[in-house]
Protein backbone atom coordinates (compact mmCIF):
# COMPACT_ATOMS: atom_id res chain seq x y z
CA UNK A 1 0.00 0.00 0.00
CA UNK A 2 1.67 3.21 -0.84
CA UNK A 3 1.56 6.13 1.96
CA UNK A 4 -1.39 8.63 2.10
CA UNK A 5 -3.51 6.06 -0.11
CA UNK A 6 -6.90 5.20 2.38
CA UNK A 7 -7.75 1.59 2.52
CA UNK A 8 -10.05 0.38 0.68
CA UNK A 9 -13.18 0.07 2.80
CA UNK A 10 -17.18 -0.18 1.68
CA UNK A 11 -18.31 3.21 3.38
CA UNK A 12 -22.32 2.08 5.03
CA UNK A 13 -24.59 4.24 4.24
CA UNK A 14 -26.92 5.49 7.07
CA UNK A 15 -30.25 4.38 7.17
CA UNK A 16 -33.50 5.69 8.27
CA UNK A 17 -35.56 5.15 11.15
CA UNK A 18 -37.47 2.35 10.04
CA UNK A 19 -34.77 0.00 10.11
CA UNK A 20 -35.07 0.39 13.89
CA UNK A 21 -37.60 -1.29 16.39
CA UNK A 22 -36.77 0.33 19.86
CA UNK A 23 -35.44 3.73 20.61
CA UNK A 24 -34.00 4.85 23.63
CA UNK A 25 -34.19 8.66 24.32
CA UNK A 26 -30.61 10.71 24.82
CA UNK A 27 -30.14 13.91 26.32
CA UNK A 28 -26.65 15.43 25.08
CA UNK A 29 -24.83 17.46 27.81
CA UNK A 30 -22.24 20.45 27.07
CA UNK A 31 -19.49 18.61 28.39
CA UNK A 32 -19.80 15.96 25.75
CA UNK A 33 -18.68 18.24 23.03
CA UNK A 34 -15.24 18.43 22.91
CA UNK A 35 -12.91 21.52 21.15
CA UNK A 36 -14.08 20.76 17.70
CA UNK A 37 -18.01 21.84 19.28
CA UNK A 38 -19.69 18.51 18.58
CA UNK A 39 -19.69 15.21 20.48
CA UNK A 40 -16.45 13.44 20.74
CA UNK A 41 -17.05 10.00 18.98
CA UNK A 42 -16.03 8.21 22.32
CA UNK A 43 -19.46 9.51 23.44
CA UNK A 44 -21.13 7.69 21.15
CA UNK A 45 -20.02 4.76 22.41
CA UNK A 46 -21.85 5.66 26.17
CA UNK A 47 -25.05 6.68 24.02
CA UNK A 48 -25.19 3.08 22.52
CA UNK A 49 -23.93 1.11 26.10
CA UNK A 50 -26.95 3.32 27.41
CA UNK A 51 -29.52 2.19 24.96
CA UNK A 52 -28.30 -1.87 24.82
CA UNK A 53 -28.43 -1.25 28.45
CA UNK A 54 -31.51 0.14 29.16
CA UNK A 55 -33.46 -2.16 26.98
CA UNK A 56 -32.27 -5.70 27.97
CA UNK A 57 -33.13 -4.61 31.44
CA UNK A 58 -36.83 -2.79 30.97
CA UNK A 59 -37.50 -6.47 28.64
CA UNK A 60 -36.32 -9.11 30.90
CA UNK A 61 -37.05 -6.43 34.00
CA UNK A 62 -33.70 -7.56 35.60
CA UNK A 63 -31.75 -5.09 37.92
CA UNK A 64 -28.57 -5.90 36.13
CA UNK A 65 -26.12 -4.26 38.42
CA UNK A 66 -27.19 -7.14 40.75
CA UNK A 67 -27.94 -9.98 38.28
CA UNK A 68 -25.84 -13.08 38.21
CA UNK A 69 -25.56 -12.86 34.65
CA UNK A 70 -22.70 -10.43 33.14
CA UNK A 71 -23.15 -8.88 29.84
CA UNK A 72 -19.71 -8.24 28.81
CA UNK A 73 -18.80 -6.25 25.38
CA UNK A 74 -16.70 -7.95 23.29
CA UNK A 75 -16.91 -5.87 20.10
CA UNK A 76 -18.13 -2.27 18.97
CA UNK A 77 -17.77 -0.33 15.86
CA UNK A 78 -18.74 2.84 15.02
CA UNK A 79 -19.28 4.64 11.93
CA UNK A 80 -19.51 8.54 11.66
CA UNK A 81 -22.20 10.19 8.81
CA UNK A 82 -23.12 14.00 10.59
CA UNK A 83 -22.16 15.63 13.50
CA UNK A 84 -24.10 16.29 16.69
CA UNK A 85 -23.80 18.76 19.02
CA UNK A 86 -24.86 19.84 22.47
CA UNK A 87 -27.80 21.07 22.75
CA UNK A 88 -29.36 17.79 20.16
CA UNK A 89 -31.39 15.42 21.05
CA UNK A 90 -30.48 11.92 20.46
CA UNK A 91 -32.62 8.82 19.97
CA UNK A 92 -30.59 5.35 19.75
CA UNK A 93 -32.56 3.10 17.44
CA UNK A 94 -32.00 -0.65 17.79
CA UNK A 95 -32.29 -4.00 15.78
CA UNK A 96 -30.65 -7.68 16.46
CA UNK A 97 -28.91 -9.03 13.80
CA UNK A 98 -27.07 -11.91 15.71
CA UNK A 99 -28.33 -14.09 18.55
CA UNK A 100 -25.70 -16.85 19.47
CA UNK A 101 -25.47 -19.61 21.79
CA UNK A 102 -24.24 -17.02 24.28
CA UNK A 103 -23.78 -13.47 22.30
CA UNK A 104 -25.72 -11.51 20.76
CA UNK A 105 -25.30 -8.61 18.43
CA UNK A 106 -27.02 -4.89 18.09
CA UNK A 107 -27.09 -2.51 15.52
CA UNK A 108 -27.78 0.69 16.59
CA UNK A 109 -28.55 4.11 14.68
CA UNK A 110 -27.94 7.14 16.23
CA UNK A 111 -30.28 9.52 15.50
CA UNK A 112 -29.87 13.80 16.38
CA UNK A 113 -33.23 15.84 16.51
CA UNK A 114 -35.70 14.74 13.95
CA UNK A 115 -33.42 13.64 11.63
CA UNK A 116 -34.61 11.39 9.15
CA UNK A 117 -31.33 9.39 8.74
CA UNK A 118 -29.28 8.25 11.38
CA UNK A 119 -26.25 10.60 12.19
CA UNK A 120 -24.23 7.91 12.60
CA UNK A 121 -24.32 3.66 13.15
CA UNK A 122 -22.71 1.70 15.34
CA UNK A 123 -22.38 -1.94 16.22
CA UNK A 124 -22.23 -3.89 19.94
CA UNK A 125 -21.58 -7.47 20.40
CA UNK A 126 -22.57 -8.48 23.76
CA UNK A 127 -21.87 -12.21 25.43
CA UNK A 128 -23.44 -13.41 28.87
CA UNK A 129 -21.05 -14.87 30.80
CA UNK A 130 -21.32 -15.83 34.67
CA UNK A 131 -21.26 -12.81 36.47
CA UNK A 132 -18.96 -14.65 39.25
CA UNK A 133 -16.24 -16.25 36.66
CA UNK A 134 -16.77 -13.79 33.44
CA UNK A 135 -16.84 -17.19 31.70
CA UNK A 136 -19.43 -17.36 29.03
CA UNK A 137 -22.63 -19.15 29.73
CA UNK A 138 -25.64 -20.09 27.48
CA UNK A 139 -28.23 -17.54 27.03
CA UNK A 140 -31.46 -17.42 29.30
CA UNK A 141 -34.63 -18.04 27.64
CA UNK A 142 -36.13 -14.42 28.56
CA UNK A 143 -33.14 -12.98 27.03
CA UNK A 144 -33.42 -14.80 23.64
CA UNK A 145 -37.32 -13.89 24.08
CA UNK A 146 -36.38 -10.19 24.45
CA UNK A 147 -33.49 -9.97 21.55
CA UNK A 148 -36.04 -12.28 18.90
CA UNK A 149 -38.44 -8.87 19.57
CA UNK A 150 -35.79 -6.82 17.80
CA UNK A 151 -34.89 -9.10 14.78
CA UNK A 152 -35.38 -8.00 11.56
CA UNK A 153 -38.02 -9.57 9.61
Amino acid sequence: MKAGNPVNVQKRLPEGRDAYHHFTPITTRLMDNDLYNHVNNATYYSFVDTAVTSYLAQSVNRDLANDPIAYLVVENGCSYFRPIAFPDAVQCGLWVSHIGRSSMRFEVGIFRNDDPLAAAHAFFVQVCCDRRTQRPIPMPAAVRVALDALRKT
